[in-house]
């Protein structure tokens, strides 16, 4: 199973958490790999590229485009695809997290999210931040 980090997230955060992850994973038998989307598909990319790609690998994607839970065509595609998505959400609009603020949220939420990823149906979408536990999207 992929967790894909996408590319507004730093390329560096998602080497380190493979980097923790993969040991990890031995011990507790959960076969997560943690990859840089554009590693696997180039950067700006096309969503309607990739999604599809990524749906059939069964995988799932951290981003902080926010919005696209609030685009419905994105949304739908997403959807369509059957891609698990996890939103690292900003504490404003205008105010994005530092690299140190979202580590702290994904170390935070790190065995939920591989909990989810490896349990839940999908799609799903789920919205977390610094401060705040997992929300599931409708």
């Amino acid at each position: 199973m992929i967790i894909y980090f996408d590319e507004n997230m730093p390329k560096h955060l998602a080497l380190g958490f493979q980097t923790i992850q993969f040991p990890e994973g031995i011990k507790t038998g959960q076969d997560i790999n943690v990859q840089f989307l554009p590693e696997r598909f180039e950067y700006g990319s096309k969503d309607i590229d990739w999604i599809p790609l990524v749906g059939k690998e069964g995988s799932c994607v951290i981003t902080q485009d926010i919005k696209i839970s609030r685009r419905k065509d994105e949304l739908e595609l997403y959807r369509k695809n059957n891609v698990g998505m996890f939103f690292l959400k900003g504490p404003s609009k205008k105010k994005g997290l530092s690299i140190w603020q979202m580590n702290q949220a994904l170390s935070k939420n790190w065995t939920e999210i591989c909990r989810i990823a490896i349990e839940e149906k999908r799609p799903f979408g789920y919205i977390f931040s610094l401060n705040g536990k997992m929300i599931k999207l409708k």
